[in-house]
């Protein structure tokens, strides 16, 4: 991600902690990119025993062989290669032809092979290649020995009904599809990373390529708190994963933390609004019943709590419900009294803190006079 930079020890602490939170697969650098990363994807594969780490590399034979030095120490090592499949790579990017393109697949799968016994082939800018040309390339990476298929949208161009059935078609007409994983990985540049995930899923993709906060080139990749969350909040996919969703928001903090990346506050599922409430309306539905207002458990993430905010916006019973949490009882006068008081405060401080209902509250006595 532009502006993100993590040393090795802070790459080695996000590996730890995704270990922890259930991942399946860490794809931890790029070999061959910088001795930086190099080194980075060593010390993952030293302290990662239970998940699988996974090195990148193009379709380029040095590429390959320092990925596989690089997850020597691995206990799962997995060597993910590749190349562009669209029209545009093809002729733009690589100056080459659909044939040779096919040709360099076959030759850095065997060669990746070679190293280990775990290789996923990604076709880059799958999303705007021709799917009977992708099916095509799919099949010589099978037979070339892949155990994983990688169908980015790496624009972020596709639309929902677009991904799923590009998933579906290789599903239906890619000999072997059966044997392997077949994987998303999306971008977000239409804000439809999350959505082509899905669909992928639904289509059956068994495998999603994904990041914390949704962090990623450009505007971003699909973020794995929401795709998590979709499928454990949808049963009826029977798609479920391993992920201990009661960590969510606190590697998400960890993650912006260390990489110095604020989470924008209506960020799903770990944006600091997700949980928040400052419609009136919103707020007395919450106080009588949570559901109203909420598909998802705060807890489920590891949100204490949702919040109740304190603004122009808020009714009597948001009000009401606040005072009573910092221990004030109001009867039905004297909320009267008050509201009106709070009504001032809050358009001259757009958001009302607790500090300011403590004064508030010592008006709540002229109701008796």
């Amino acid at each position: 991600m532009p502006g993100c930079k993590l040393n090795t020890h802070e790459k080695v602490e996000v590996a730890k902690r995704l270990e922890a939170l259930g991942v399946d697969v860490i794809e931890a650098g790029f070999p061959i990119s910088s001795p930086g990363d190099f080194e980075s994807v060593v010390e993952i594969s030293k302290v990662v025993k239970n998940v699988t780490v996974c090195g990148l590399s193009r379709a380029v034979e040095k590429d390959i062989i320092t990925a596989a030095e690089s997850l020597e120490h691995a206990v799962r090592p997995r060597i993910h290669t590749g190349i562009g499949t669209s029209e545009s790579h093809i002729k733009f990017k690589l100056n080459s032809t659909r044939e040779k393109i096919i040709e360099r697949a076959i030759a850095a799968v065997s060669l990746a092979k070679k190293y280990v016994e775990d290789v996923e082939f990604y076709a880059e800018d799958a999303g705007r290649t021709d799917n009977e040309f992708l099916a095509r390339v799919c099949e010589h990476a099978i037979q070339s020995g892949a155990t994983v298929l990688n169908i980015p949208d790496t624009t972020g161009y596709c639309l929902p009904d677009e991904y799923g059935a590009k998933i579906k078609f290789l599903k239906e007409n890619v000999k072997g599809i059966h044997n392997v994983i077949l994987s998303t990985h999306c971008h977000n540049d239409l804000g439809m990373a999350t959505a082509n995930s899905i669909a992928g899923v639904i289509n059956g993709a068994t495998q999603i390529e994904c990041t914390i906060n949704g962090i990623g080139e450009r505007a971003g990749n699909t973020a794995l708190e929401e795709v998590v969350m979709v499928l454990k909040q949808h049963p009826y996919l029977n798609k479920t994963t391993g992920v201990d969703t009661k960590q969510l928001n606190a590697i998400s903090r960890y993650v912006s933390d260390t990489m110095r990346v604020p989470v924008q506050p209506n960020k799903a599922i770990v944006g600091a609004n997700a949980f928040a409430h400052s419609s009136g309306i919103h707020q007395d539905g919450v106080i009588k019943n949570r559901e109203t207002y909420e598909i998802i458990d705060p807890k489920e993430v590891g949100v204490d709590h949702s919040s109740i905010i304190l603004t122009a916006r808020s009714g009597r019973a948001a009000l009401a419900y606040r005072m009573k949490n910092i221990g004030y009882e109001l009867t039905r006068d004297e909320l009267d009294v008050v509201y009106k008081s709070f009504l001032e405060v809050a358009d001259a401080k757009k958001e009302v803190q607790d500090d300011d209902l403590h004064e508030i509250a010592s008006l709540r006595h002229k109701v008796a006079v």
